[in-house]
This record gives C-alpha cells, structure tokens and sequence, in this order.
C-alpha cells in the first residue's frame, strides 16, 4: 500500500508573514533580513502583507514574536537574531531562552515561527552565515512560507 505524502511549498498564495529582527549585532541582522525579505518576495509575498518588527536583542524575540502572533493577523513569524560566544556562561543561558521561547510560540499558537537566530563562537562565522553564499534569513523565511503551506494542506486532508 502506498503512503500518501503532504508537503508545504515555499509560494502559498495571501500569506502574511511577521518578521522579528533583533538590533543587537544589527550589522548582522541586518543582513539576515534582507535575505529573508527577498526569499518572501521572490516567493510572491507582497510588501503590504509583510510586518518588520525590531526588538533589542536576541533576548526579546520571544516576546516580541508573542506580540505580532497576539496583536496582528499573520500566519507565521521569522524570528531573527545573533548571539556570539563570549568568555562567560551568559551565551548559554541566552541561546537556550531563545530557543525554548520560540519553540513555545510554536506550539501554543499552533503558527510557525522559523528559528533565524545564529548561534555562533565568533563574529566571522556570523557573517559567514549571513552572506549571500548562505543566508539563513532567507533559508528562514523559506521554511516559515513551507510549514505555514504545510498546515493548510495537512487541515484540508
């Protein structure tokens, strides 16, 4: 017996997406959302059906994401940021804040929010990882328009 196969693509049509973006290390974020704003649009998400939102630090995007879920109509969220190791147990504790809290606004909205936060040892790897050879804002976006394709296909089987 064959298994049927549902899967999300990255052009869903009247999607309105939220984009959480940190400003710490914004030579970075910066970046990151770019890429992730030319990933929406190249995938035909209109500029009107897009809310950048900026927030302090990598910290607050948890919060900040909880806000355009709550106060706005959007179908997902990009959550965008940068911690960089330093010398003391501070990048832990922040990287597992982070992540818990979007993993949380995940399933308590039952809405996508796509982890775009680089987790990093040194700003190099940073950069690296926000080029155009390899920008995970973009590669965040993409996975945001597919999980939020991927409900609606799921709920209409």
């Amino acid at each position: 017996m064959a298994h049927r196969l549902i899967e999300g693509k990255t052009n869903p049509e009247g999607v309105k997406v939220g984009i959480v973006v940190s400003r710490w290390n914004s030579s970075i974020t910066d970046q990151m959302l770019s890429g992730a704003l030319n990933a929406l649009k190249g995938n035909g998400i209109l500029d009107e059906d897009i809310i950048v939102s900026r927030c302090p630090g990598s910290f607050e995007i948890p919060l900040a994401a909880n806000y355009l879920l709550e106060e706005t109509d959007v179908d997902g969220v990009i959550a965008l940021g940068v911690i960089i190791r330093g010398g003391t147990p501070h990048f832990e504790y922040v990287c597992d804040a982070v992540t818990r809290g979007v993993l949380d606004l995940n399933l308590k909205y039952q809405k996508p929010v796509a982890f775009g936060v680089l987790t990093t040892d040194d700003v190099k790897q940073a950069l690296d990882r926000a080029g155009d050879k390899g920008n995970k804002g973009g590669e965040a976006a993409l996975a945001l328009l597919e999980m939020i394709d991927l409900k609606v296909k799921i709920a209409s089987n």
